[in-house]
């Protein structure tokens, strides 16, 4: 600290002691007194304190508090002779030896160190009047903000329609975020970084590409186009700098599943007798078990492929058509309904099918392809039945690869002690696939083990086709799924990498550019895109700064398309089904997250299990339906049967917490504030209702508690109505009530008018409700009707209720439903503590002059007494008048 801040720091602790109880400050000896104390800044505390006592700026109540406090508080050292607490410097020092202290001086110090460390915190002090809403808003000139009607609604969006270069410009910014981008574009910087970036991406698309290409149940060459054109689009209308669009293994299984259920629904020949695609539960012919048509897309027929293409991209048409209508309508909010509890176990039961998917590759085992519910089970009981078909060059072929994949990513390129040290992460995923290539090219697996290769790839890029077109009927639940999916994990890892970046993702701006790149993707065969989580996480960490990476891929893709393609026809299926599964890792290891939600979010555990378990057992599309509804249901159920506490008052504050929760809040007595942790609407105003009966007290067993005891007093009147002193009062009313004395001398009537202070109904300890409303957002017409039935129940049995802290969007409904003919405006309160005070009868100043007060800094809360007026009237001429 420097020294005018020690010099601050000290004057301050100095202006406090002079201000406690214990001082009596001279303020006609003690004129420029920070400047006094600015000049002696280097003295002692302590001596400078003897020398403020000796000059008169402070004077002691009495001698024996001065000696205690030149020994005991503002020496910088304690004496010996003291044993006591040492605190920081300039602070007081506790002193444990009271004998040598008189009383008075112990009491007086000792509240003055009370004060010190009350003083280390800073303190709010406010001096003001009790508000109720409609005083608040009178005196502050509330304005209110009326609904706007369609018709305004509609000019205020005309009229932003003007056609000008700088409406065009911001048009044409905003469709075009690469425009942007390119305006900063340093080649110098961001180039080479991109180039390298560019080079390690396009390494991994090529084997991901082919591997999850046979995902979608086509030929792997269409995972290749998957990885080439949706780049391309993106490059011009995303906002995001970082994601790698192309192959997802998610996606790719969810159009496989459309492309196996729309197979379902057609019959064509196939070139082998083998096993088909099966629906449901049905199995088809299982008389030879060693080759597929239906499995194997090397053996596929033109006609089996070029329908299977109708299907997959009919699929992706309608993805794109969807994705691109909710960017135009701005239905970027649309994710929220899909938490992240809900996508981890969605994605991890997707997981399960991918594997399952490849896992007969693995052993070279062909089972029949399922859809529909129960899917796995049946692949799995198709597998084992056919175990012994296995293929153990296959076997081995695959342990090798999933090993070496597993050890090199695991150790190498996760490795946090070399990964720093790493130009770029090992492509080992390109390492396997060559080395397979090569190996099965020179020990001809396919012809002397029965391996399953990949066979022919073709070379060039597709030409433009409409089969987008033919088929859209039949794919149109599978793909407003799919479109939701792949919009939920793109714009997530969108996100991720933006914040990581400081620079923002637009949520619509990114559905316009997946529907316009999944659209056009569709006419040139490259099914449905989405961003890899583990491309976009390479692509950031080698060093990308744009798309620009993206477009070097691209490059690299479009010479295997022209001239390498067709050196990997040699390629085994079991080595693309290795690298498909060991790049499941990260989605499977989502499973180690649900302990966490077990022991600190309930809902959210059940939510991710609900997702898994539908997602595994029933198809992916339909377990993300039934995940979504249950995510929905948990939110209902949150929402019909929220939390509702008594509130009670921090000793000394005006701050109410939950008695509960805080055991230090104290219920003050005669009043009850009751708290509703959600909105009041439709959906939870029967538990609105029975909470508050059941935190306070029931109103309708009240009124019959009431009414036996009026029954009672009625017939206690009846018994004594022989005695010379009758004593008439009513219960439940603030009136005036009158007194007869009889008398010899005349009779006497004593008027006595009632206490300002409301008496509780005698069942009860309390005589007002005080409801605190601020964690309602909104209340529809049925909160309404419920409250203002609830407000009248309470008032019949004399107790009060008060509302406070109510939003504007709940006044202006409490406008338009008529409830205040039931509440008068007067009971509703800015604050807990303003109804709190009303309730005590704590009167206020004039509304007017607190305002002004207010405004010129003297706000200053005035209090008036209430008082208790006694009327005596004799029987005389004065009474007579």
């Amino acid at each position: 600290m420097d020294k005018s801040k020690r010099k601050n720091s000290v004057l301050g602790r100095m202006k406090r002691v002079i201000s406690s109880p214990l001082f009596e400050f001279n303020e006609e000896t003690s004129k420029g007194v920070e400047n006094y104390h600015s000049n002696r800044f280097e003295l002692g505390v302590g001596e400078r304190l003897d020398q403020d006592i000796n000059q008169n700026i402070i004077k002691f109540r009495n001698v024996s508090s001065a000696n205690l406090l030149r020994k005991r508080s503002l020496a910088p050292k304690v004496p010996e002779s003291y044993i006591g607490d040492v605190r920081k410097r300039f602070r007081f020092y506790t002193v444990l030896d009271p004998n040598q202290l008189s009383g008075q001086a112990q009491e007086e110090v000792d509240k003055l160190l009370e004060k010190s460390e009350a003083n280390s915190q800073p303190k709010i002090l406010i001096e003001r009047s009790v508000f109720s809403q409609k005083h608040f808003d009178e005196s502050y000139e509330a304005v209110s903000h009326p609904s706007p009607t369609l018709k305004e609604v509609v000019h205020k969006k005309l009229s932003k329609c003007v056609c000008s270069g700088s409406c065009l410009k911001k048009f044409l910014f905003g469709m075009f975020p690469f425009i942007n981008i390119m305006k900063d574009y340093s080649v110098k910087e961001d180039l080479p970084s991109d180039i390298v970036s560019g080079l390690t991406v396009g390494i991994m698309h090529i084997p991901q590409g082919m591997a999850y290409g046979m995902l979608t149940t086509l030929p792997p060459v269409y995972g290749l186009y998957m990885s080439f054109f949706p780049v391309l689009v993106y490059f011009f209308f995303g906002s995001s700098k970082h994601i790698s669009m192309g192959t997802f293994a998610v996606a790719c299984l969810m159009i496989g599943s459309a492309v196996s259920k729309g197979m379902d629904t057609v019959s064509i020949p196939h070139s082998t007798a083998g096993l088909v695609t099966v629906a449901g539960n049905q199995t088809g012919n299982q008389t030879n078990l060693t080759a597929s048509a239906a499995d194997d897309t090397s053996t596929m027929s033109r006609e089996e492929v070029d329908l299977r293409l109708q299907f997959a991209m009919s699929v992706t048409f309608l993805v794109g058509v969807i994705q691109l209508l909710m960017g135009v309508l701005r239905l970027g909010f649309i994710t929220v309904y899909l938490s992240d509890p809900l996508i981890s176990g969605f994605t991890t039961g997707a997981a399960c099918h991918v594997f399952t998917s490849q896992i007969k590759h693995v052993f070279g085992v062909q089972t029949a392809r399922y859809s529909g519910v129960f899917k796995l089970v049946y692949t799995y009981r198709d597998f084992f039945s056919n175990i012994d078909t296995a293929n153990y060059v296959t076997i081995l072929l695959s342990i090798v690869c999933i090993t070496i994949l597993y050890c090199t990513s695991r150790f190498i390129n996760q490795n946090p002690k070399l990964k720093p040290r790493m130009f770029m992460p090992v492509p080992i995923e390109l390492i396997v696939v060559v080395l397979g290539t090569v190996i099965s090219y020179a020990i001809k697996l396919e012809e002397n083990h029965g391996v399953v290769v990949v066979s022919d790839i073709p070379t060039g890029l597709p030409e433009p086709n409409l089969k987008a077109l033919r088929r859209i009927p039949d794919v149109i639940s599978d793909a407003i799924a799919l479109a939701i999916v792949i919009f939920a994990i793109s714009i997530s890892m969108g996100k991720l990498l933006a914040k990581k970046h400081d620079y923002e993702v637009d949520a619509n701006q990114e559905l316009v550019a997946y529907g316009l790149s999944t659209v056009v993707s569709s006419f040139f065969s490259s099914a449905a895109p989405s961003a890899s989580l583990s491309r976009s996480l390479v692509q950031e960490r080698v060093g990308g700064r744009t798309q620009v990476a993206g477009l070097v891929s691209c490059c690299l893709l479009l010479v295997v398309l022209l001239a390498i393609g067709p050196y990997f026809r040699t390629l085994p299926n079991c080595v693309m089904a290795s690298t498909v599964i060991v790049a499941l890792d990260g989605l499977f290891a989502q499973v180690f997250t649900v302990p966490d939600l077990w022991y600190n979010r309930r809902p959210d555990f059940f939510v991710w299990i609900v997702a898994f378990l539908a997602t595994v057992l029933l198809d992916v599309d339909l377990g993300l339906g039934a995940a979504v509804i249950f995510n929905i249901v948990t939110v209902v159920v949150r929402s019909q049967r929220p939390y509702g506490c008594v509130l009670g008052q921090m000793p000394g504050t005006d701050l109410y917490r939950d008695m509960h929760i805080y055991q230090e809040a104290k219920e003050i007595p005669g009043i009850r504030i009751f708290r509703f942790e959600h909105s009041l609407f439709f959906v939870n105003t029967e538990h609105f209702k029975t909470l508050l009966f059941k935190k306070t007290a029931n109103p309708r067993k009240l009124k019959i508690a009431q009414r036996k005891r009026m029954t009672e007093k009625e017939k206690l009147k009846d018994k004594k109505q022989d005695e010379s002193i009758i004593i008439d009062r009513q219960d439940s009313t603030n009136e005036a009530a009158q007194v007869q004395l009889q008398s010899k001398s005349g009779e006497v009537k004593v008027m006595v008018v009632a206490d300002s202070k409301p008496k509780c109904p005698q069942e009860v300890d309390f005589h007002t409700i005080i409801l605190d409303c601020s964690p309602w957002s909104f209340v529809d017409s049925m909160g309404v009707k419920v409250l203002a039935a609830v407000i009248c129940e309470y008032k019949s049995v004399g107790i009060n209720v008060i509302l406070a802290n109510c939003k504007g969007g709940i006044r202006d409904m409490f406008e338009k439903t008529k409830f205040y003919d039931t509440v008068d405006h007067s009971n509703i309160y800015v604050s807990v503590h303003d109804a709190v005070l009303h309730a005590l009868h704590i009167e206020s100043p004039d509304f007017t002059d607190q305002v002004e007060d207010f405004q010129n800094g003297l706000c200053k809360e005035k209090r008036k007494a209430s008082k208790v007026d006694f009327t005596l009237a004799e029987d005389s001429d004065e009474e007579n008048a």
